[in-house]
């Protein structure tokens, strides 16, 4: 798919969780996690900056107040909007679910968690990626049950996209939880994201894409960024990676 027709690109950054696995004592919204001198907030919009997204949409839920504020300080190059999710403490799927309207633009759409420290060039892989829909893949698999595994056929095929998948495929490799949308497939998943919300509000945003994926996997291409370096955050030991290992490679970009 060409980005070169006038397409509106727009980002939605889910920043809305508590982050409990992290075990702080004065806890924050994870994106304001400190690595290098700067916020996982201020690296997400410079990054974005780069890539030349117009819009970017944050979503928030726990300590709301401060995260609001501190993206705000930042003055970005991009027009700013907030959505908040009430319900903050259910399935991911809920807080997609608050911006619907977003998939239901018209524009491209940019799907991020909030909680990755990365490679910057990982968003214009994403942007300039063939497919329709596009997605990040990293083929070394963090081992257990945390990471989302996309799975493939031997054909290059997604065969499945969960935590535990039903299909292994012939090989797998772990999602970096960025994607990006086609105005059709954004609609589209803004409606399965009110299914879920209806019926299944406990479960992570990953399902509705999932059903999108295995109904029409020839939408969907995988980005591969396994030279770039990147980390989830989600546990302490996800915070030392960041800082050991992750982080001396990104200043070594500057």
């Amino acid at each position: 798919m060409s980005l070169s027709q006038p397409l509106s690109i727009t980002a939605i950054l889910l920043a809305a969780g508590v982050g409990k696995r992290l075990g702080r004592s004065s806890p924050s919204p994870k994106v304001l996690l400190e690595f290098g001198g700067k916020t996982l907030l201020a690296r997400h919009f410079e990054a974005l900056a780069q890539a030349g997204v117009e819009e970017l949409v944050i979503v928030t839920g726990f300590e709301a107040d401060q995260l609001i504020a501190a993206a705000k300080a930042l003055d970005p190059p991009f027009k700013l909007t907030f959505v908040t999710n009430s319900r903050f403490t259910e399935g991911s799927v809920v807080s997609l679910a608050t911006c619907t309207d977003v998939l239901r633009r018209g524009g491209i759409t940019l799907l991020m968690d909030g909680d990755v420290l990365y490679d910057p060039r990982m968003l214009q892989r994403l942007i300039d990626g063939a497919a329709e829909n596009a997605l990040l893949v990293d083929p070394e698999l963090e081992p257990g049950d945390e990471p989302v595994k996309l799975c493939f056929d031997a054909s290059g095929v997604i065969v499945d996209f969960r935590k535990r998948p039903e299909n292994p495929g012939v090989r797998h490799g772990e999602s970096v939880g960025f994607f990006r949308f086609s105005p059709a497939t954004g609609a589209e998943l803004a409606d399965r994201c009110d299914w879920y919300v209806q019926n299944a509000p406990h479960l992570e945003y990953e399902e509705a894409i999932r059903d999108l994926m295995l109904a029409a996997p020839a939408r969907f291409g995988a980005e591969d960024v396994g030279d770039l370096a990147w980390t989830e955050i989600d546990f302490e030991d996800d915070v030392v990676k960041a800082r050991e290992v992750v982080l001396p490679q990104l200043e070594a970009l500057v």
